[in-house]
């Protein structure tokens, strides 16, 4: 017996008191961007839930993309029938009857208050019939049961689950804004643009590329990750990748050794900025995590964060390394981050570098050389790529 429909709940979306339907007609829009490859697919928003009429579509790989879905609290694979108890009855005694465990409990859940008897009466009525047609040793458990069954008699129909599978959580991406994430082909970043789409706000990714010293398998690094985080979203992800060759030698011809990763991290704020800005970001967001390098340190943060206005998110600045990486192997791109390519974060470390630096000092490095229109060079000449459902098709990104 094939389940024929998925039901959608919402969770932390159902709080949102009069905003909800524009949140539920958000998460509507994605999960069909997200379900583009299951075109037989038909969708029913109800004010508390979300009905997916499969129609003949495989419900496992269904049930895959729906995971990704960030809005979603948790979903069922469910047989919709006609308010008739007889029939649903009859479908129960089958669905248990195709399994093997030998423990059940009957949980319904009546939302049209006109269908005759209460809950638990519902619950034993059918509980009896499977026990009278299920020729197998059977026992009811209500605290732990093998099989849970879960009877929604609505006011359209009954729908029957057997299964609960845990959704994403989170809010739908884009109801929260846009904002730019600065991807380095690390650990960190992937993770910190995954837990800002988990909020609901989009992203764009500007990446810091400096050719020759960082080569094309960097590049294709940080394309990879970029193409696992795009199926937490609409399918797609605008990637800004900045040249940063000229002005990041200029920081290191005039700066002290000490200085240049402040002041480099500096100029990657502003490039950031003005770009975020061009592009209708609301922020910048990174994978800052305090005190992990030495551009970390609260000292370090402060002295870079103050040459631009805009927001910056840290989603992971207060987890440690370890979390990082649980959350980096749960999405799937901790393999692609260790690869053996470098960034130009990376390849320029300097020996010494700064925990506590001051902004007087970094403003009067940054005095010796004409920086702005290095950065204003940087945004003009970046290369904007669209990674979605056909890369690696695409011989123009490499």
């Amino acid at each position: 017996m094939e389940a024929n429909y998925i039901v959608v709940r919402f969770g932390e979306l159902t709080t949102k008191g009069k905003n909800r339907k524009l949140f539920t007609q958000k998460l509507l829009k994605n999960t069909k961007e997200i379900l583009y490859e299951f075109p037989k697919l038909q969708y029913h928003l109800q004010y508390d839930r979300l009905y997916i009429y499969l129609n003949g579509s495989d419900h496992e790989a269904v049930n895959e993309k729906l995971k990704t879905v960030f809005g979603i609290h948790s979903f069922s694979n469910a047989y919709k029938f006609e308010k008739d108890l007889h029939i649903v009855k009859d479908a129960i005694v089958h669905i248990i009857d195709e399994d093997t465990r030998t423990t059940f409990k009957i949980n319904t859940k009546r939302s049209d208050k006109t269908f005759p008897g209460h809950s638990q009466d519902i619950n034993r009525e059918i509980a009896g019939h499977v026990f009278h047609h299920v020729h197998r040793p059977l026992k009811v458990d209500v605290h732990h049961p093998e099989i849970l069954i879960t009877v929604e008699i609505r006011h359209d129909a009954i729908y029957v689950m057997n299964n609960v599978i845990k959704g994403a959580g989170g809010y739908p991406v884009g109801i929260g804004g846009k904002a730019m994430l600065m991807l380095s082909g690390g650990i960190d970043s992937p993770v910190a643009g995954y837990l800002t789409l988990k909020r609901g706000v989009d992203l764009e990714c500007v990446h810091f590329a400096a050719p020759p010293y960082t080569n094309e398998f960097a590049r294709e690094k940080v394309f990879d990750l970029v193409d696992k985080l795009r199926h937490y979203t609409h399918g797609s992800i605008k990637v800004h990748v900045v040249n940063f060759t000229k002005l990041q030698l200029a920081v290191y011809d005039h700066c002290d050794e000490s200085y240049a990763m402040t002041v480099m991290r500096r100029m990657m704020y502003r490039v950031g900025e003005k770009l975020a800005l061009k592009n209708h970001c609301l922020a910048l967001v990174n994978g800052e995590s305090i005190g992990q390098v030495a551009s970390q340190t609260l000292d370090s943060m402060q002295v870079i964060n103050e040459v631009i206005r805009i927001p910056v998110l840290r989603p992971v600045l207060c987890l440690d390394k370890l979390e990082i990486i649980d959350i980096a192997n749960k999405i799937d791109t901790y393999d692609i981050s260790i690869r053996p390519h470098e960034d130009c974060c990376t390849i320029f470390t300097p020996k010494a570098p700064a925990t506590k630096p001051k902004s007087y000092k970094a403003k009067a490095f940054e005095s010796h050389f004409d920086y702005e229109s290095l950065v204003d060079e940087c945004v003009e000449t970046v290369e904007t790529i669209i990674v979605d459902n056909s890369y690696k098709k695409d011989e123009n990104i490499f």
